[in-house]
């Protein structure tokens, strides 16, 4: 979302040496068809504060057992939570629960874009949809009908069973911004696929990435950044950028609460069907913080005396979208399904009652 980790890797997943990691690891193992008592770990990289973090914990851990219950199931899971990044960092949340580190937990799509490049599709479709609850219920719903998606998750030895979105992005700058113009030749932080966004509209695009955009902006290295409300107002960007023009490019698929298939397919039926309907409620919770977070966070820009908070028009919206390149077909033209997927995605986006300001599939 905010930058791809470099990383150097020598075939293995490199886990903090910790006593916990060990426990952990040496805990898991080979699980019965049926048991009462089911040993799982459910982890993630980032801590439990986190929008998609949260849910882990208030959803998954917190209901199984008594979802359970309500069925008639004998069945218990007892669960192990390992949060910020006890069993391993934010670039190995793919193989960590694929090559069993972790049973379950969150996986970042958005870091592997190589193994998972289906998972990619929302951040070479900008304004599609700012709305991240209606992201969240696309893909889930897509992950039932297009076969290439759930696929990107199984060769990779994990079953998807909830969507992780975050929201739309918006403009943190030096100076103000009412239209393109403005923004031409400005040197403006935006990592990965947004880079191209910026250079449509006229900017330098800078790489970064959230822990080092309010340094880069206050030294000079750029001049503004584009980023998620969610993550700029908590390390206080607006001090540096008091500019926050807000665009809407679009909320974006992240990721997804996953277990590894060696697992899920060594559970019960019973819990496999209460960890389905789970992982919808998850993306549900993961909207909900989203939402709450995102609305405080303006809410607070608009208080702030020292923040020029403005809507860039919906004429200067369309000029740079069209001003993009065809972002989804040379995205589609790389995939065996691209085109089948991204037609897919973009009916399902208007089926839910989304309005993209450009038809990505027609180009």
């Amino acid at each position: 979302m905010e930058g791809k980790p470099a990383r150097a890797r020598s075939g293995r997943l490199l886990l903090a040496g910790t006593a916990l990691a060990l426990a952990l690891t040496l805990a898991l193992g080979p699980r019965p068809a049926k048991a009462e008592e089911i040993e799982m770990v459910i982890s993630s990289s980032h801590g439990i504060q986190i929008p998609w973090v949260t849910p882990l914990s208030k959803v998954i851990v917190e209901r199984a057992n008594a979802r359970l219950e309500a069925a008639g199931s004998e069945n218990r899971i007892n669960w192990t939570e390992s949060y910020g990044g006890a069993l391993y960092g934010y670039g190995d949340t793919l193989e960590a629960v694929a090559d069993g580190v972790s049973d379950s937990g969150w996986v970042g799509s958005m870091w592997e874009e190589s193994k998972m490049p289906y998972h990619s599709i929302t951040f070479y479709t900008p304004f599609t949809t700012d709305n991240p609850r209606l992201q969240a219920e696309i893909f889930n719903q897509l992950h039932e009908t297009i076969a290439a998606l759930p696929a990107e998750w199984e060769d990779n030895n994990t079953v998807f069973l909830g969507a992780t979105v975050a929201d739309t992005y918006h403009l943190y700058t030096k100076f103000p911004v009412t239209s393109l113009e403005d923004l031409k030749g400005r040197k403006i932080l935006a990592p990965g696929p947004s880079a191209t966004w910026m250079a449509a509209a006229g900017a330098v695009p800078v790489n970064g990435a959230l822990p080092t955009y309010y340094n880069q902006i206050e030294t000079g290295v750029a001049d503004g950044v584009l980023s998620i409300v969610t993550g700029a107002h908590p390390l206080k960007i607006q001090e540096v950028a008091p500019h926050v023009t807000l665009v809407g490019l679009g909320s974006n698929l992240i990721g997804g609460f996953a277990v590894n298939k060696d697992v899920w397919d060594g559970l019960p039926e019973d819990v496999q069907q209460v960890l389905r309907e789970l992982g919808r409620e998850y993306s549900v919770m993961n909207a909900d913080i989203l939402e709450e977070r995102y609305n405080a966070s303006i809410a607070e820009l608009e208080a702030d005396p020292a923040v020029t908070l403005t809507t860039l028009s919906e004429q200067e919206r369309q000029k740079w979208s069209a001003a993009m390149p065809d972002l989804a077909g040379q995205w589609a033209a790389k995939l065996p399904e691209g085109k089948a997927v991204l037609d897919a995605y973009m009916a399902a986006a208007k089926a839910a009652g989304a309005t993209p300001l450009r038809e990505w599939s027609a180009d």
